[in-house]
């Protein structure tokens, strides 16, 4: 399998040097993941996904992570640290501004639900501006919302060491739909104690590698219809 091009593993004259390509810049957070999963799992997602994705694409290179995203539903959980909507939206702006020539358009990849508000509306603002940009925010189809079965399956398939499954505890399993006036009222706090939403028992590293596919999928889908809608 070919590997991903990464901006970081690269010197400013091979970049001023190549053609156009565009940056593929995963978007993160930090926040709790109940007692059994890093602060840092979107951001892990988020990097494995987009690393897939332009595995083997001459016109993508991969970004260093944003690592903190707008978290504020896990405001009372120990550690979570969040920018919050406003100033993402702010980050991603900035960023596309910075973008020079080298760079034929910005793709912005977020697994991390909380994000999509500043994620959308950046895009927005930067269309209108005349950027050439776009967000992926690929999801499962029939996963759980929170630290449950399906992250902690893909985390289990990236780095199993990170997993404390004996720390692992369900939290409210009601679909995210019938959560959500709740959470936008009280946050996570005010309906799970483990902050977890979903299941976390029955997950696997071979689940988890059948949810990441998922994933590049649903990915590579949402930026090819872009890239032709973009096609004169």
């Amino acid at each position: 399998m070919s590997h991903p091009t990464r901006l970081a593993e690269l010197v400013s004259p091979q970049v001023a040097a190549s053609e156009p390509r565009l940056l593929l810049v995963p978007l993160g957070s930090f926040e709790q993941h109940g007692g059994h999963l890093p602060f840092d799992t979107d951001t892990r997602v988020a990097v494995a996904v987009a690393e897939k994705l332009a595995a083997g694409r001459a016109d993508t290179v991969v970004a260093p992570a944003l690592p903190y995203g707008a978290s504020g539903e896990h405001q009372g959980f120990g550690g979570t640290l969040s920018l919050g909507t406003q100033a993402l939206h702010t980050v991603i702006v900035e960023l596309a501004r910075s973008l020079g020539p080298e760079f034929k358009g910005l793709v912005l990849l977020s697994f991390h639900g909380g994000n999509a508000d500043a994620v959308r509306s950046a895009v927005t603002q930067l269309r209108a501006e005349g950027h050439h940009v776009t967000a992926v925010i690929p999801t499962v189809a029939a996963g759980d919302a929170h630290a449950g079965r399906t992250e902690t399956s893909i985390m289990l398939a990236l780095d199993p060491g990170a997993v404390r499954g004996e720390a692992a505890r369900p939290g409210d399993t009601r679909p995210l739909d019938e959560l959500m006036p709740e959470l936008r009222r009280g946050g996570l706090k005010a309906v799970t104690e483990s902050g977890v939403l979903g299941d976390p028992a029955g997950a696997s590293a071979e689940q988890g590698r059948v949810l990441l596919d998922e994933l590049v999928a649903t990915a590579t889908a949402q930026l090819e219809h872009w890239l032709e809608e973009e096609t004169p």
